[in-house]
């Protein structure tokens, strides 16, 4: 596997255009603006997978989440990212993101798009991103909200979610 702080990013500016091209490492040591994918996965009962991050992890190590993905490599769409994220994080195959919105996490920074996605099919998280798992109803997850450290980008993202569901 490689190192994930020598993978090449692209690095943008507030309107989301590529500016230039540097390696994760190096985008998160000078808080450089780049490109993340977010996946709410839902099951058939549409309880939502939400996992816990391994101490692994370059960002927010052994924080929860209740979205899989991770950052747009150098020339990949947001689609395609969406899609090998999902698929990666979750051990599945044939996943189908649907896009819901996109916004600029200022605190990064990085340009969030936002995805929701059904699976129906058992998941095998991959070991090195996911330390814990479980779908949780939306009760369940707003009470580990104020329980548990969530990652807090993905905090925001779920919030913009619940209030943006109805126009979706």
């Amino acid at each position: 596997m490689t190192n994930p702080a020598e993978e090449l990013l692209d690095v943008v500016d507030e309107q989301d255009r590529v500016v230039g091209q540097a390696v994760r490492g190096e985008v998160y040591r000078l808080g450089l603006t780049h490109r993340c994918v977010f996946i709410l996965v839902r099951d058939p009962q549409g309880r939502i997978f939400t996992h816990r991050r391994t101490e692994t992890k370059l960002f927010a190590p052994g924080a929860y989440d209740c979205f899989v993905g991770g950052v747009v490599g150098a020339g990949e769409t947001y689609a395609s990212a969406a899609v090998r994220e999902a698929e990666e994080e979750l051990g599945v195959t044939g996943i189908e993101p649907r896009p819901l919105f996109r916004f600029l996490y200022a605190d990064g920074p990085w340009w969030c798009d936002m995805y929701e996605a059904a699976w129906d099919g058992p998941v095998s998280p991959q070991v090195e991103e996911v330390a814990w798992h479980d779908w949780l109803t939306e009760d369940e997850l707003a009470q580990r909200l104020t329980e548990w450290e969530f990652v807090a980008d993905g905090r925001e993202a779920y919030r913009r979610y619940l209030e943006l569901r109805p126009a979706l």
